[in-house]
């Protein structure tokens, strides 16, 4: 893997805390490389990440410069590493750069809410993580458009203290748009949380090589971040769910077709389907281009109009709780709504594409508020989501204020399966 050196300014502006003081914004940071260890070589393990597979299991990807076995070695003490398993090794090549050797190895069955300990060969660096819970309550961190920037460094200590059980990105992991080696630079900036916990992702347009292009392609993001599609049913990586406790979660391509007909739409509707609210009875839904958005920044793209038009009717139907967009570089959450209108069996529509992205952030907003825009802010920083129970979660928005986590928003959130005036709807 080769490196490029390059700087970018980070550009931030303030902002006001809606009923409260002027928030006086930090000044902004600069973009970073993240470089291998002093002491690594060609065959030491980087970028470790895992991701949830089915049930009761757990993907664990990594990557070496040199080619070597895709075998995982784990247990339940770091004494005693019983059980081992080999994947798969893999690379791929984009104009003049060609990638690591990437591994890709399935563990388990698993048990729930146990803490494994892993590593790659014997007497090699070991690592740890804890497997999520099989029943509420369960929490989820969530954060938008990372990158990897100062202000990515201090959002990530922030989700790192949350004690989250699993990690939500609705897109825009790396930015590294056309400079492959920035994939390998945010796989060691986030490493240190995602060896430890699950990370679930789906794609944005700064994942792309070529995002003004027909078609759009992820071939980095595909190779690199690969989640379980398969398990559920999907022909592709950048749409697919998965359930974790008594969430269904479902990840949508913001960047793929979406049109009714369209392998995604069909997907989507055999997905929803197969929801059973009593087994999971909330359900939460991923996507990058938000559909809300009383920001100026992004109005009047196709991949928020268009795939509002052909889907929203999907999730309405369903019942969809909650709907998790980036994208905008700011936060903002909406109340239940379908169709633009406030409607108390419509999901509730939260921006956080403001995890850290190099761009800066988005301050101007149209006024006046819309009515169902319940809160917004332009700031930095993760949201949390933890379902207590199957009627009632918490969603709190955490910013980055200098170097503090301050809870700047929170909402107590009904599920919509239990209430009898929602009814899942006939798809």
């Amino acid at each position: 893997m080769k490196f490029h050196n390059f700087w970018l300014l980070l550009v931030a502006s303030a902002t006001i805390f809606a009923g409260a003081a002027a928030y006086n914004r930090p000044p902004p940071r600069k973009n970073l490389v993240f470089k291998p260890a002093d002491d690594a070589d060609p065959t030491t393990p980087q970028q470790v990440h895992i991701s949830l597979v089915g049930k009761n299991k757990m993907r664990i990807s990594w990557i070496t410069d040199d080619r070597t076995p895709a075998t995982v070695h784990y247990g339940t003490s770091s004494e005693k590493y019983e059980y081992s398993v080999t994947g798969t090794v893999s690379s791929y090549q984009h104009l003049n750069y060609t990638s690591g050797q990437i591994h890709d190895v399935t563990i388990g069955p698993l048990e729930p809410s146990t803490k494994y300990y892993y590593r790659f060969a014997p007497g090699s660096t070991g690592y740890s993580f804890k497997t999520p819970p099989a029943k509420f309550p369960i929490k989820f961190a969530i954060s938008g458009d990372l990158g990897q920037t100062g202000w990515t460094q201090s959002t990530l200590e922030h989700v790192s203290k949350s004690n989250y059980d699993v990690f939500l990105l609705p897109g825009d992991l790396s930015y590294a748009d056309t400079v492959q080696p920035l994939w390998d630079s945010f796989g060691r900036l986030v490493e240190p949380l995602a060896s430890r916990r699950p990370w679930m992702v789906t794609q944005g347009n700064h994942d792309s090589e070529n995002i003004t292009a027909n078609p759009v392609t992820f071939i980095a993001y595909n190779a690199r971040w690969r989640m379980p599609f398969e398990e559920s049913g999907s022909g592709s990586n950048l749409y697919y769910s998965f359930e974790v406790a008594g969430v269904h979660v479902i990840m949508l391509g913001s960047y793929t077709d979406f049109q009714p007909g369209s392998n995604q739409y069909r997907w989507l509707v055999s997905d929803l389907k197969k929801v059973d609210r009593n087994k999971t009875p909330w359900l939460v839904v991923l996507i990058h281009a938000p559909w809300y958005n009383s920001n100026y920044d992004h109005q009047g793209e196709i991949q928020s109009v268009g795939m509002m038009e052909s889907m929203e009717g999907l999730l309405y139907k369903a019942r969809v709780d909650v709907v998790l967009a980036g994208h905008v570089h700011a936060y903002e959450r909406f109340n239940r709504v379908y169709n633009h209108v406030a409607n108390n069996c419509g999901p509730v529509h939260i921006t956080i594409g403001d995890g850290g992205n190099l761009h800066g952030l988005a301050s101007n907003y149209t006024e006046p508020q819309p009515t169902i825009s319940a809160f917004r802010e332009a700031s930095f920083g993760h949201g949390q989501f933890e379902v207590v129970n199957a009627s009632y979660a918490k969603w709190s928005w955490h910013r980055n204020q200098d170097d503090e986590s301050v809870q700047a928003d929170s909402v107590s959130i009904t599920n919509l399966a239990s209430n009898p005036a929602c009814n899942k709807l006939e798809i």
